[in-house]
C-alpha cells in the first residue's frame, strides 16, 4: 500500500506494508542511512527522528502512523540549536564509534529547543533511552552544556 508523508521537507509516497517501521522506509526506501538500527524496541534511541518537530523512535513507528506527517532526520537536522550541538559534539570529541550518535544529536537539540539552560537533570531526563555503547556519557552532558552557553551568546 502506498503511504505518503513528508520527509526532510520533501514528500514521498512508498508502496509498503502498513506495520512495516520507519525507520527502514527511510533507509531502505528513501536512502537516508544516518537513522540507525539499534535495538528494535525504542530501548536505544539510535533510531530517534523528529515527528512534528518532536523525538521520536522510528523503529517502532510502524509507516501507517505517520501518513501526512513531517519527518525530520539527522539529514537535514538545521537551526542554532543544531549548529551548536554540532559544534559541541565536535569541540568535545564526543563520539567514538559513533553509532549512536544520530540519535543523540537529535534527542540533545529537542532539548535545547526546549530548554535554553538544562540542568545535569534535565540533561539526563531528556537523554534517558539514548545508550551508548562506548559510555560517553559524561561527554555528551559536557557538549550539551557546551552547546547551551553558546546559545547565550
Amino acid at each position: 500500500m502506498a503511504h505518503t508523508f513528508k520527509v526532510n521537507g520533501t514528500t514521498h509516497s512508498v508502496d509498503i506494508d502498513d506495520d512495516t517501521p520507519l525507520l527502514w522506509a527511510l533507509r531502505d526506501n528513501l536512502g537516508l542511512t544516518g537513522t540507525k538500527f539499534g535495538c528494535g524496541v525504542a530501548q536505544c534511541g539510535a533510531c530517534t527522528v523528529y515527528l512534528d518537530g518532536k523525538p521520536l523512535r522510528s523503529c517502532v513507528t510502524p509507516v501507517s502512523a505517520v501518513v501526512g506527517a513531517e519527518i525530520t532526520t539527522i539529514e537535514a537536522i538545521s537551526g542554532r540549536e543544531a549548529e551548536a550541538v554540532q559544534a559541541a559534539w565536535t569541540a568535545g570529541d564526543v563520539p567514538q564509534c559513533g553509532y549512536c550518535q544520530s540519535g543523540q544529536v537529535m534527542s540533545a537539540v529537542a532539548l535545547l529547543k526546549e530548554n535554553k539552560k538544562p540542568t545535569d537533570q534535565d540533561i539526563d531526563l531528556a537523554m534517558n533511552g539514548n545508550i551508548c555503547r562506548c559510555a560517553t556519557y559524561a561527554r555528551i552532558r559536557a557538549a550539551i552544556h557546551s552547546a547551551a552557553r553558546s546559545l547565550e551568546a
